[in-house]
């Protein structure tokens, strides 16, 4: 009997973490908001001096941020996808100079640490439609 109490306690304990699904806060969606806000508008307006950055248009598609709200990784894509690789490290390494830039218009008692990504959403959803247009191919 001890070894199905155990074997039932065991499902509960894995019920109960099977269950738990990694939340966002709204304190997190809401300074990820402000910060794709404050750094889109930084970089219309050519702040960031890097020869790589210069008369780029870059949209910034989503900004994650940590539970504790010290860090933030903000994943970009320019426009036409050319040197994607480039203008990230670009940015990565200007990423200091933008945290201060963007200080002033966020007003949170810590600025979280910014590091850019390329967003692969994109290509991903391109590579699900080919998939989905051989399937239908095939099927007619």
């Amino acid at each position: 009997m001890l070894w199905n109490w155990n074997y039932w306690k065991n499902s509960l304990k894995m019920l109960k973490i099977k269950n738990q699904k990694p939340v966002i806060s709204q304190r997190q969606l809401r300074v990820g908001e402000l910060i794709k806000k404050s750094l889109s508008d930084l970089l219309q307006k050519d702040v960031v001096h890097d020869p790589e950055l210069l008369n780029r248009s870059i949209t910034i598609t989503q900004v994650m941020v940590s539970p504790d709200l010290k860090k933030a990784t903000a994943y970009i894509i320019p426009l036409g996808g050319d040197n994607t690789e480039l203008i990230v490290s670009a940015l990565n390494q200007n990423s200091k100079y933008i945290r201060g830039k963007i200080a002033a218009s966020l007003s949170l008692k810590f600025i979280p640490t910014v590091n850019f990504r390329e967003d692969d959403s994109f290509k991903y959803a391109e590579k699900i439609d080919t998939i989905l247009h051989k399937i239908s191919q095939e099927l007619n």
